[in-house]
C-alpha cells in the first residue's frame, strides 16, 4: 500500500503544472505592453491575439474563436501545455519556441518577439490569473 501511495504522489508531482517562479506583481507591470492585444478578463474578446485568462494550463494554441496560424496549430497539434517554463522560452523569441516545438525551421508566430525584462515575472502573473 505504501508503494502505490508514493507512487501516486510522484505521478501527481510530475503532472502538475511548472509553477512560475518569477514575481507576479512585476509581471502584472510588464503584461501592460501586451494588453495591446491581449485580453486578460474571462470570456472578453480579443482584436488582435487570443484571450490570455487562465493561459496556464490551456493547450498551446486552443483558445475558441481564435484563429491561430498554421504553425501556432502544429504545436496545438503536440499536446503541449503552457505553463511557466514554456511562456518564459515562448515570450522572448516566439517564432524560434515554435521552430524548436513543431521541428519546422520556418515555423514563424503571429507574435513579434517582444522586448521582454523578464519572462519568468509575466509567467508567475500569468499563472496568478486563473479559472
Amino acid at each position: 500500500m505504501k508503494t502505490i501511495l508514493t507512487a501516486a504522489a510522484t505521478l501527481l508531482a510530475l503532472a502538475a503544472p511548472v509553477l512560475a517562479e518569477g514575481d507576479a506583481a512585476k509581471g502584472e507591470k510588464e503584461f501592460k505592453k501586451c494588453k495591446a492585444c491581449h485580453k486578460l478578463e474571462e470570456g472578453a474578446k480579443s482584436t488582435v491575439g487570443p484571450n490570455l485568462y487562465g493561459v496556464i494550463g490551456r493547450v498551446i494554441g486552443t483558445y475558441d474563436g481564435y484563429t491561430y496560424s498554421s504553425d501556432m496549430a502544429a504545436a496545438a497539434a503536440t499536446g503541449t501545455v503552457w505553463d511557466a517554463e514554456h511562456l518564459e522560452q515562448y515570450l522572448p523569441d516566439p517564432s524560434k519556441y515554435l521552430a524548436g516545438l513543431t521541428g519546422n525551421d520556418a515555423a514563424k508566430s503571429k507574435m513579434a518577439a517582444q522586448r521582454v525584462k523578464s519572462a519568468e515575472d509575466i509567467a508567475a502573473y500569468l499563472a496568478s490569473v486563473v479559472k
